[in-house]
C-alpha cells in the first residue's frame, strides 16, 4: 500500500509539474532559403522533454525550360534537454512522412549513394518514410525568442515513379530507393510563449 501511495504521488508530481507547460512556435531560415513554406510547433511534456512537429511545403514549378520541385513533409520529433526545456544542449528522434515531384533540376550531385544528377533528365514522384537521431543546442536571445540550431541523420525509404519529363511523358517506371545521412538541418528562428 505505502508502494503504491508512493507511485501515486509522483505521477500527481509529475502531472503537476508538466502543467506549466511552454509552447514554442518557430520556423527554419534553411527552408526559408530555398522558399520553402515551413512552420513549426514545440509543446512542453515535463521539464526536460518536449514534443516538437514541424511541417513545410513547396510547390516550386519554373514554367520556361522545365524544372520542378515540389514537397511537402511532416517531421515529429521527441526531444530530451540536458538542462532546461528550450535552453541549451538537447537530443531527439525524429520520425518523417513526406510526398514529392522532382525533376528537370540540372545538375552533377551525386550524395552518399543517391545520384542527384537524374534529376537533370527526368521527373521523379512518390512518398518518402523515415527516422532518425538528431543533436542540437538552443541559444537565448531573450525572454521570448531562442535561435536554434540542429543536425539529424537517419533512414529514408521513398517509393517513386519515373517520367520522361517534368510536365509531360509517360511513366517509365517506378522503384525504391534506401537512403542513409542527413535527414534534418535546422536553424530555427524560435518563439516562445
Amino acid at each position: 500500500m505505502k508502494r503504491l501511495a508512493l507511485l501515486l504521488a509522483i505521477l500527481i508530481c509529475g502531472i503537476a509539474t508538466s502543467s506549466a507547460q511552454k509552447v514554442a512556435i518557430k520556423t527554419n531560415a534553411l527552408y526559408d532559403a530555398t522558399a520553402t513554406i515551413n512552420l513549426g510547433a514545440e509543446f512542453g511534456l515535463h521539464p526536460r522533454w518536449t514534443l516538437d512537429i514541424s511541417g513545410n511545403f513547396n510547390s516550386w514549378s519554373k514554367n520556361k525550360g522545365g524544372g520542378k520541385w515540389k514537397h511537402w513533409l511532416a517531421q515529429p520529433e521527441a526531444r530530451y534537454w540536458f538542462c532546461d526545456r528550450f535552453a541549451g544542449h538537447f537530443i531527439g528522434a525524429h520520425l518523417l512522412v513526406g510526398a514529392f515531384n522532382f525533376g528537370s533540376i540540372k545538375n552533377n550531385i551525386s550524395f552518399l549513394g543517391t545520384d542527384l544528377s537524374q534529376l537533370s533528365n527526368y521527373r521523379y514522384q512518390g512518398y518518402g518514410y523515415g527516422a532518425g537521431l538528431c543533436y542540437g543546442y538552443a541559444f537565448l536571445l531573450g525572454k521570448h525568442w531562442n535561435l536554434e540550431l540542429e543536425l539529424g541523420v537517419g533512414y529514408i525509404l521513398a517509393d517513386y515513379d519515373k517520367f520522361e519529363c517534368d510536365n509531360c511523358g509517360r511513366n517509365i517506371g517506378g522503384g525504391r530507393h534506401h537512403y542513409f545521412g542527413p535527414t534534418k538541418a535546422a536553424i530555427n528562428i524560435v518563439y516562445l510563449f
